[in-house]
């Protein structure tokens, strides 16, 4: 077709016999980016959905947890979130389990003055 719209450019290619003919350029690709920031993904290629197709998995995807789907700051991030809410949730039980021992500590104390 004529038309020049996006999926149908054009360019001239010179061949080696020396004559001028027409090559169809393919879309340019973005590529994966970041779900949380996003950002692109490092290490995995800018290719149409129809060759990620032909690629081998490792090569669709980064080998970490959240691999091809999020960045590795943020990856970090969340494992760091992830520890700090645990490490949060063991002090708060540290402390519940101090102030229920001083509370009964100090319920015998005061039992013992008054008589």
């Amino acid at each position: 077709s004529r038309y020049n719209t996006k999926s149908n450019k054009v360019r001239l290619l010179r061949t080696p016999g020396g004559r001028l003919t027409s090559l169809v350029v393919k879309k340019k690709a973005k590529g994966p980016a970041c779900g949380d920031c996003g950002k692109r993904i490092i290490g995995v290629p800018a290719l149409r959905p129809q060759e990620y197709r032909r690629l081998k998995k490792r090569e669709r995807r980064v080998n970490r947890a959240y691999g091809g789907s999020r960045c590795a700051k943020c990856v970090r991030t969340r494992v760091m979130r992830a520890f700090l809410i645990e490490e949060q949730k063991c002090v708060k039980q540290v402390l519940a389990e101090k102030m229920s021992v001083g509370k009964d500590e100090g319920s015998s104390k005061k039992g013992s003055k008054k008589k």
